[in-house]
């Protein structure tokens, strides 16, 4: 082990990066800013890419998209500036190939280099040009003409980027931090007798072969990270962050919550409802019961698809709690979805005295005020909102119940915000926290679920309500609108309703909204017996909320809307769903807006509109549509084609900054990592938690909360 000149010895793992030459207090802050701060860290910074410069292509095998590199003499040089700076450099081989090097971003130096003769060495990706094949800012250099210059003897790891390090710098500093690497007794964490279990390479050598892979390693292995170097370090990754939620958990469940025993308010709430609950409904019910009746925290994800009805079963638990003297909370993302839950709520709760309260950052005023003296008092026993139930200003009289509905627009910290809002949360070991009961109409694979959700124990509602009827989808060519026309004039000519999403993405909302109001303004001429509505994000409130009054009690025939929609509204009579450029969208997305049709027991359809030529990966997705309507299909499909940061939220805490893992394709670790999980912390609890820092670092921080 290293020791200081004046005497103790240094922790190899624990060595702060100032300890590399070169690195002084300027460099070490823009290294912090990537969250690295140990020489440690810059063993976990791993590469994203590889590129072999281990061999010279001559320029007339070059393929177009493939990376290779190429030497030869400069032929000629044109630099131009007519519409904007350029530089060509025309390079020829000995196989009289001649490839273009063209650069948009260079120096006066830079052209002084290319001088006619002079050999020149480049990496980069060959693409067709105005004349053959083209190298766009290729990494390159200067080859001495009377010196021997040789190959590389590995191939080259890419970096992900570090603002104001370049990547020369970047290479040099982990190399030297890897000279420091230690023996495999010291680096790793995993007790010796689970190694030998693991048909892996140890944490040292994998270490090695990722940053400095031979020249005969397996390029397309590495470039797929399926490599078993990559696959030992996605293994303690997937482990690090299982961890960390887990250690969440025994954290919050370390606290005391209520205990809620009485069902007479959610049997009165069940028998005055106008339909019988689904099997599936009754199911999750009691598994929250049975939690809520503990004196610790419930900690639950309850997912169904769209329409499968969660939020009767959120309002049953709510019943508890109410019965109980104390306080249920319900925080949808949007003001539109909040309060399409107050409506269920009001009409289910208030015939039976139950004080439902409204607060949203429209509330303000007087009315605000108001609220918040009922919260306070517990005159409200039941309070929905949207982000303003986490403020400040609001407190509880004794919140015993926090539901949080699509939890991935959220994240862990503002769940935690809410479940703070209890009667002493934050004071301590000893203080009482509420229960917290998360929704989300998102079908999660069980894969992510199981790497996402390890805080959570997870319930699934997997059964429609009987009356629901499937979704004929079907995909056409926006050529085709005008069909589309007459088919919305026949649906509401037989007292049916209509949806016409507009999906037209952008930097700004009110590109969409122009979209949406253009569209409005187009079908209203072409449909003139109807009266048609228009929704979109930049309206008010007020005028947003009129629409969908009218809509919702059929004073409007069609309503043209943006993905303001998707979730929370429910109008049985509309069967005719139309989303325009549906190539745009995720699967989740589209999935959740078919969703707003089929809740009648009318024959329904949904039309995905697009605009040629489509990508792969839009035909893949359209194609999943039309084949299936089961979300958890769908979520599968969507995990694979996206991967996890876009399907839960890039906030969800740690899952968009994976450095290794990969939860579609390294889902078959995933069952080993909870049992070694499970193991780790029962025997040895300090290797986890040093185990978590190492790979989770700050994002742990959730883990005490």
């Amino acid at each position: 082990m290293p020791k200081r000149k004046d005497g103790p010895a240094v922790d190899p793992l624990q060595q702060p990066l100032t300890a590399l030459p070169g690195v002084g207090p300027k460099l070490a802050g823009k290294l912090a800013s990537r969250g690295l701060f140990h020489v440690q860290d810059l063993w976990f910074h791993l590469p994203r890419q590889y590129e072999d410069r281990t061999t010279i292509t001559p320029v007339r095998a070059l393929q177009a998209g493939v990376p290779a590199q190429v030497e030869g003499r400069v032929e000629a040089v044109e630099r131009g500036f007519r519409y904007r700076p350029v530089l060509r450099v025309a390079l020829g081989d000995e196989g009289h190939g001649t490839v273009v090097l063209r650069f948009f971003h260079f120096r006066a130096a830079q052209v002084a280099q290319f001088q006619p003769g002079a050999r020149v060495r480049a990496f980069g990706t060959p693409r067709p040009g105005q004349h053959g094949l083209e190298i766009v800012h290729p990494s390159y250099r200067m080859l001495d003409p009377m010196a021997d210059d040789a190959l590389a003897e590995r191939l080259d790891p890419v970096y992900p980027a570090i603002e104001g390090v370049g990547p020369a710098s970047l290479r040099r500093l982990i190399g030297l931090a890897l000279d420091r690497l230690p023996d495999a007794s010291v680096l790793e964490l995993l007790p010796p007798a689970l190694l030998a279990s693991l048909d892996l390479p140890s944490l040292r050598a994998a270490l090695l072969t990722v940053h400095r892979p031979p020249a005969d390693a397996d390029l397309a292995t590495l470039s797929a990270g399926t490599h078993p170097a990559q696959r030992r370090l996605a293994m303690e990754e997937l482990l690090a962050h299982h961890l960390s939620l887990r250690r969440q958990r025994l954290a919050q469940q370390a606290h005391a919550a209520p205990a809620l025993r009485g069902r007479a308010l959610s049997r009165r709430l069940q028998a005055a409802l106008p339909f019988k609950l689904t099997g599936a409904q009754s199911r999750v019910f009691e598994q929250i019961r049975v939690d809520l009746a503990q004196p610790r925290p419930m900690l639950r994800l309850v997912q169904g698809d769209v329409g499968s009805g969660k939020t009767v079963v959120a309002a049953m638990a709510a019943m508890l709690a109410v019965e109980a003297g104390r306080q249920a909370a319900l925080m949808a993302p949007t003001e539109l979805l909040a309060e399409q839950h107050l409506a269920n709520l009001w009409a289910w709760l208030e015939p039976l005295g139950i004080r439902v309260a409204w607060l949203a950052g429209k509330v303000t005023g007087r009315a605000r005020t108001r609220v918040l003296e009922e919260v306070a008092s517990g005159e409200a026993q039941v309070v929905v909102g949207t982000h303003a139930l986490m403020q400040q200003g609001v407190v509880f009289h004794d919140l015993a119940l926090a539901i949080v509905d699509e939890q991935h627009r959220f994240g862990v910290h503002q769940r935690l915000a809410l479940r703070d809002k209890g009667a002493g949360a934050g004071m301590g070991p000893d203080a009482i926290v509420p229960h917290q009961l998360v929704m989300t109409a998102t079908p999660i694979p069980r894969t992510l679920a199981m790497a996402a959700y390890a805080d959570l124990d997870v319930s699934a509602i997997d059964e429609l309500p009987p009356g629901r009827t499937p979704v004929q989808t079907i995909v056409l060519s926006a050529e085709r609108r005008p069909e589309l026309v007459e088919r919305i004039r026949a649906a509401c000519a037989e007292g049916r309703q209509a949806y016409w999403v507009c999906t037209l993405i952008d930097d700004s909302d009110e590109v969409v909204a122009q979209a949406a109001q253009s569209t409005f303004e187009g079908l209203s001429l072409q449909l003139p017996e109807l009266r048609v509505g228009l929704v979109h994000g930049r309206m008010k409130p007020a005028e947003k909320q009129a629409a969908m009054r009218a809509f919702k009690a059929g004073e409007t025939g069609l309503l043209v809307a943006t993905t303001v929609i998707e979730v929370g509204v429910d109008v049985p009579n509309a069967s005719l769903m139309i989303i325009e450029n549906a190539e745009r969208l995720g699967l989740a997305q589209l999935h959740q807006l078919r969703g707003r049709v089929g809740r009648g027991s009318a024959a329904s359809n949904c039309v995905l509109l697009y605009q040629a030529p489509l990508s792969s990966l839009a035909k893949q997705r359209l194609e999943t549509m039309r084949q299936t309507q089961d979300g958890f299909v769908i979520a599968e499909k969507d995990l694979e084609l996206r991967g996890p940061g876009e399907l839960l939220g890039t906030r969800q805490t740690g899952l968009a900054g994976f450095r290794v893992a990969d939860l579609a394709r390294d889902a078959d670790l995933l069952p080993r990592v909870q049992a070694i999980g499970e193991q780790l912390m029962a025997e040895a609890p300090d290797l986890a938690g040093r185990l978590v820092e190492r790979w989770v670092g700050s994002a742990a921080r959730y883990a005490a909360a």
